[in-house]
Order: structure tokens, then sequence, then C-alpha cells
């Protein structure tokens, strides 16, 4: 990056010292991960110098030759990758992605049924702080409070109720697979359209870890980052019969150009989600997640739903006398890089939770297994016996660091 350091002194300087950061600290942030070499080139070409309004075949600017080839080869890999019918590549991110699908089959006030943001549900699935929340009627389900699963029947009779035009499946901290076919069969009841969120595991789906919502869902909404590894940007899939709603309502109905440069590095992405390396990452990533579970768990702490099975686990501080903000500093203080969330009937406030959540995709990207998922609860726990020493957190921090130099991240092999 000697161009970079010549012009931006300042802007180099912060740029080297989060690929310090990164190297050097153990990121268990469920929706971050490292992206390869290639995706990150690709990320940063002279793609981002084109305006691409329009689709492969049909732009309103010239000079497209070349951009039309990469977002077709995006579209093919992804339509084989996940078994779709139909993909649009461009949506900027997965709120956008959201929004779109929204925009294809909605009026303002029309009902949507989500799960509920403090149960593990997203923003954007109705939160009455979202604009999904206040342009549209939007209810929500939430978890058993006995069990913190998902209960199907009263699912139904929440949608038999509310009769929403949008039944969505999907979520941001919930750590069970989805029962798709009944979440199917509760769409066909209501006449609903069934759209699935996919973005926290669709790196589970490509690599056959997780199954797949593409073959019950009308419309799925993906972004293209967290575990599947690429870079930060989203993708819808639907069935062919949607497909002109879909991306009418991408462009013109809530974005202008894609960011080529951006579809590119999502076509290297799905090239890499298409080999047996990636298979074999997408199965660790679950094998870790269930070990780190085990090991916090032996330890007494109480995750949410007793455990997990795809790549993310939602933490009970509470009987630690911890909060879930506090614990999530100290933690980054000592090498651990995990965020605060809020647990099902929460007590406590948003912004202070009783709860931390962690995924494995990034460490998995580095090369750890299950061995180092356990060394890193007892680190975890460590920092969390003893919440108010600094000088434990700092050497717990050399000990995350000797360990990160074990396993070197991608992109990041030149930090030594």
């Amino acid at each position: 990056m000697e161009d970079l350091r010549q012009v931006d002194q300042e802007i180099y300087d912060l740029v080297r010292q989060e690929e310090l950061r990164q190297s050097e600290k153990i990121r268990l942030i469920a929706s971050e991960n490292y992206v390869s070499a290639a995706v990150l080139q690709a990320t940063g070409s002279v793609l981002t110098n084109k305006y691409s309004e329009g689709y492969a075949g049909k732009r309103y600017y010239e000079g497209q030759q070349i951009i039309d080839q990469v977002e077709t080869i995006a579209i093919e890999r992804a339509k084989v990758l996940f078994g779709a019918e139909h993909v649009n590549v461009q949506p900027y991110s997965g709120s956008p992605a959201n929004l779109a699908v929204y925009l294809a089959f909605l009026h303002p006030g029309d009902t949507i049924l989500g799960m509920a943001l403090p149960h593990g549900g997203h923003l954007t699935h109705g939160s009455p702080v979202s604009i999904s929340g206040k342009y549209f009627d939007a209810q929500s389900y939430q978890l058993d409070a006995t069990t913190g699963l998902l209960d199907y029947e009263a699912i139904r009779e929440k949608a038999r109720s509310c009769r929403p035009k949008i039944l969505i499946a999907g979520h941001s901290a919930y750590p069970r697979i989805l029962d798709f076919a009944r979440f199917r069969m509760i769409a066909d009841e209501v006449e609903a359209i069934l759209m699935v969120d996919m973005a926290h595991f669709a790196g589970l789906v490509a690599g056959g870890a997780h199954p797949s919502p593409v073959p019950y869902a009308d419309v799925v909404t993906t972004t293209t980052h967290k575990s599947l590894r690429g870079p930060r940007g989203a993708m819808i899939l639907c069935r062919e019969k949607y497909a002109a709603a879909i991306d009418k309502a991408v462009f013109p109905g809530i974005q202008g150009g894609p960011h080529d440069n951006t579809t590119a590095a999502i076509a290297v992405a799905l090239k890499e989600a298409s080999t047996d390396a990636f298979k074999q990452y997408a199965r660790q990533i679950v094998k870790n997640a269930a070990k780190l579970a085990e090991t916090l768990m032996a330890k007494g702490y109480r995750l949410i739903t007793n455990g997990t099975e795809n790549h993310l686990m939602l933490v009970d501080l509470t009987n630690k006398g911890i909060s879930g903000k506090k614990a999530a500093r100290i933690l980054d203080a000592a090498g651990i890089v995990l965020n605060c969330n809020a647990i099902p009937f929460d007590p406590r406030k948003p912004y202070d939770p009783s709860g931390i959540r962690m995924g494995s995709a990034a460490v998995t990207s580095r090369g750890f297994k299950e061995a180092e998922m356990v060394e890193v609860g007892n680190l975890l726990d460590a920092v969390i016996a003893d919440p108010d020493n600094a000088d434990t957190h700092a050497r717990i921090a050399g000990q995350v660091r000797d360990l990160c130099r074990n396993f070197p991240a991608p992109g990041l092999e030149h930090i030594v």
C-alpha cells in the first residue's frame, strides 16, 4: 500500500493498525470473517471505477462489455451453488436486500411477520426502530420461555391471526437450525410469501453443513460476508416467477448502479465456496462452535437453547454477575472480540444487555479446530472470572497473541 502511504499517511497508519488488530486478536463476532487475498484484490480492483445501472445486456451506460460478464459469472455461480432459479447480486448489503423484497411484494401498511429482535431476529425483520417496522404492520413471534426454542405451533397461530403477506424465517442470534418445511406449511396456510434471511448461515448452506432453505422459500436473502467469506455485499435468490419483481425492486426501486468491484469479489468468493476445501471449512465451523459451547457449559455458563447447531451461540451471563457490555469490553482488552447481545426476555436494556454473542466462522478461517476452541473457552472464562483485574487481561492478551501467531489469518499472512 505504498501509494496510500504517500497520499494519506494517517489513513495508511490506521489500516495497518487494523491489520494488526485482526491478526493478533481472536475474533468471535458472529457476523465477521476473513476474506482471502483473492477476494481482497477483486474488491480493490479498477472495477470500482465503473458505473453500471441496469442489468447485463440492458444497461443505461455504455462500456459494459466486461462488467456484464463479471455480473453474469457471479449470478451463474450463485445459481449453481445454491440451486436457485434466479439470483440478483446487486444489493449493497443485507438490509437493502430485505428492503427490496418488501418493495417487491408489499404496500405501506401491509403485514409482515418475523422473529422479534430481542429473541434473535434482525432489525429489518420488523423492529420498530427500522424502516421495516415503520412502513409496515410488523408483527413478531418469540421463542418459548422455557426451552428458548422456536414454537412452530405458536408461530402458526400468530400467522393465522395476523395473516401476513410475508412470513420471515431467519435470525441474527438463534443457535439452532430452522425447520424450513414447517415455515413453508405455515406460509401456504395463510397464503403468505415465505422469505428466508440466511445471511448468517449461507456459508454453512453452501458447504453442505446446514439444510438449504432454497427448496422451500419463495425468496432467500443473504449477505455475502459472514460465513460465506466474501465481500460486504448481498444477494437475493428467488423463484423464477418472482425474478422480474425482485430485479425491479433492487433497480430502480431502491438502488442506482451496483458496486461492480463487490460483484467481482462475490464471484470469487462463490468460486471458493464451491470447492471441497470450503465444504471441509463449513463442517469445521459447526464442530468448532459445538466444542466452544460444550466448553463453556462445562464451566457453568448458561447458553440459550443449551448449545448450538450452527456457527453461533448466545450466552446468558446473569449467573456470572457481569453484564454483557462489561464482559465484551474486558474480553476485547484481553484480545477476545465479541459483542454484547440481548437474550430472550432480557430484563436489562439493549445497550447493556445480559448476554454475549459469539461465532466460530472467523477463527475457523484461521485454522482453529476443536483443541483451539477449548483453549479459547478457557481464556474467555479466565477473563470473566477476574473482571476487574487489568493485569489478568493483559496476560491473557499475550496468550492470545501467541496462539494467533500459530494461525495466520487469510489475507494477512504478511503480518508477523
